[in-house]
């Protein structure tokens, strides 16, 4: 990584960070997740950089990969438990944060449980250690609070225009042999849950993304994959956002389904905790160095 892209990540990362604190006053009882994600979203775009993801907005039970659809109506209640996951995308460099909102007051130690284990990972990454030693202090730290980490969600390696760059960080312990290396840009994600530390794929799909060209038959699939590649290119994108250009559900719907038969586009499931217990999530992106890490959204 030469010295520009190093700077166009920490600048990705600083501008996560600011948005991300920014974004902490709108999360009340009563907000629309529709005014939320949008307006997250708009302050991306003004300043010059464009969403590395749809915002996602899981509530309660549900881990990741919610963001509102278009025209919702869906407003936060006053028990409860709102995760917000937000990334940038700055010149190829992409950042990714999130946190937890408790807006009943009475999960403050599920809450605290996540933010602590992320805090614990930081404490840890350095490039030599390896990735499960990371997953395994994420676990203890989860545990000891009396709570579950999710096994089958993980953070992820970051390059370039690559969200999700293959190499995984589990919230685990397990025996993956990737040691960190100097240079390296993870995204840490910790999970924890009042319930059996799993999550599942539900049918609603509003998330998705490039994943492989193919011949389409659907006058309509071509004019939506041919703005997606435009306008998003392989990083994902929401149904909302293709509803704004393309004003027919009907077609839309038509059309997304066509393009996923097609492995044109894969979608993203909203994924719910299989017990449906309460999940918190924490998230920072971090660069890897000899000595430690360097928090880049912070």
């Amino acid at each position: 990584m030469d010295d520009i892209e190093l700077e166009n990540f920490k600048e990705a990362g600083k501008l996560a960070a600011r948005l991300r604190e920014e974004s902490k006053s709108m999360i009340m009882v009563g907000e629309s997740l529709l005014d939320i994600a949008e307006t997250i979203e708009k302050m991306m775009l003004e300043e010059g950089a464009r969403p590395a993801f749809p915002v996602n907005i899981s509530i309660n039970d549900i881990a990741a990969h919610h963001t509102p659809e278009f025209e919702s109506t869906m407003t936060l209640g006053e028990e409860d438990l709102v995760k917000i996951d937000l990334g940038i995308e700055m010149n190829g460099a992409l950042s990714d944060t999130a946190y937890t909102v408790d807006l009943s007051e009475k999960n403050e130690k599920l809450v605290e449980a996540a933010e602590k284990a992320l805090e614990k990972a930081i404490a840890v990454i350095k490039a030599g250690v390896a990735v499960g030693e990371v997953g395994g202090n994420i676990e203890d730290v989860i545990k000891s609070y009396g709570y579950k980490p999710i096994a089958n969600l993980s953070g992820h390696m970051i390059k370039s225009n690559e969200l999700h760059a293959g190499v995984e960080i589990p919230n685990i312990r397990t025996n993956d042999p990737y040691t960190l290396q100097e240079g390296d840009i993870f995204a840490v994600e910790p999970f924890a849950t009042t319930g059996n530390g799993y999550v599942e794929d539900l049918e609603q799909v509003e998330i998705f993304s490039i994943y492989s060209p193919s011949k389409v038959r659907m006058r309509q699939s071509r004019k939506i994959i041919e703005f997606a590649i435009k306008n998003y290119g392989m990083l994902p994108f929401a149904e909302r956002w293709i509803r704004k250009e393309f004003k027919s559900k009907l077609l839309v719907s038509a059309a997304l389904k066509e393009l996923l038969q097609n492995h044109f586009i894969r979608g993203y499931p909203v994924l719910r905790e299989v017990s449906r217990g309460l999940v918190s999530q924490a998230e920072h992106t971090v660069l890897v160095t000899n000595d430690g890490c360097e928090v880049l959204t912070k």
